[in-house]
């Protein structure tokens, strides 16, 4: 491969931005002449042009102010990429700003999906002040999973942090998770992790801590761990592996019931079965708000239409107050 030339790189990338601030002041204008026509004066009368905001919320006991709905960039996600990755820079970085701009405060990103570096050029026209920006750290980049517990991963999850800091842009990650968990006795043989990342959120560089989970044990392990403040559920109407669940409706909702009276914030993904259940999306929402279970929710958006198209449907659906603490 021919070797990157840094000064030709940033002068790219310079470049790359301008035009892209210049594409979205023309957009701006497009969309204020649009907005001003009678066409669009008529629709917005009606209520049909309406698309509400989604709710704030206070995540848990993490005091994190966030809006329940959050803009999820893994579909499909590996490697560095991911399906929003694969639309390109300015598709996925317009998105995320339609979102912002829609009313999201709350962006799931992950070192897995290598969105870190487009979330930080959307973040140039955002109010960091008012976001949550969750990330996860994929341990499996370090090494053999069955070695995961060697003192050297300490320092390996220290220098992960830090690495994301300056990738996003950003002194404070709100929320740092421990990525796609899958044995039952994890919070043995993933301690070396556990005790960095504890230390990086007592120094103020991390809010709150968490894992996410694809399988049924690590969920268990996960709701009864004094470590944990945030869990990353798949959850949805349907239940089973199927539709990306890890057991079926019952026994998830039995044991988030569990994690919620242990203080755990939970927040929901795969709610429309990573698109599998994109034509019952109207009842899978309802679904969602109404359990009880998820402070949150994060989906996959491909498009600014979905972004509205799922707020409407949130505002039809009020959420119901959550399983307490006990």
């Amino acid at each position: 491969m021919e070797p990157i030339d840094r000064r030709r790189f940033l002068g790219a990338t310079a470049g790359a931005a301008a035009a892209l601030s210049a594409r979205t002041s023309l957009r701006a204008a497009e969309t204020d002449a649009a907005s001003s026509s009678p066409a669009a004066k008529a629709a917005s009368q009606n209520g049909s042009a309406a698309v509400p905001p989604p709710p704030m919320i206070t995540l848990g006991r993490t005091g994190i102010e966030m809006s329940r709905l959050g803009q999820g960039t893994g579909v499909h996600g590996g490697e560095r990429q991911s399906d929003q990755t694969r639309m390109g820079f300015e598709k996925l970085v317009g998105l995320m700003r339609h979102a912002y701009d829609r009313g999201l405060r709350f962006f799931d990103l992950a070192d897995l999906y290598g969105t870190h570096v487009y979330f930080r050029e959307a973040l140039k026209g955002m109010d960091r002040d008012k976001l949550a920006i969750l990330t996860k750290v994929w341990w499996q980049y370090d090494g053999p999973e069955n070695q995961t517990n060697l003192p050297e991963r300490r320092q390996m999850a220290k220098s992960t942090i830090e690495r994301f800091r300056h990738e996003i842009a950003t002194d404070t990650i709100d929320i740092v998770l421990l990525h796609c968990l899958t044995k039952p006795g994890w919070d043995e043989h993933m301690q070396p992790y556990m005790d960095a990342l504890a230390e990086e959120k007592a120094r103020g560089r991390v809010k709150a801590l968490g894992c996410s989970c694809h399988d049924f044990g690590a969920i268990q392990t996960a709701a009864v761990t004094p470590w944990v403040d945030v869990i990353l559920a798949r959850i949805n109407m349907r239940g089973g592996k199927e539709v990306m669940m890890d057991g079926s409706r019952d026994e998830v909702e039995g044991v988030l019931r569990l994690a919620r009276e242990n203080g755990k914030a939970i927040i929901g993904m795969k709610i429309f079965g990573e698109g599998q259940l994109a034509e019952q999306r109207d009842a899978c929402m309802k679904y969602a708000q109404e359990n009880g279970l998820l402070d949150a929710m994060t989906i996959g958006f491909h498009t600014p239409e979905q972004i509205d198209d799922v707020l409407r449907m949130m505002h039809k659906y009020p959420a119901a107050s959550l399983v307490a603490a006990t």
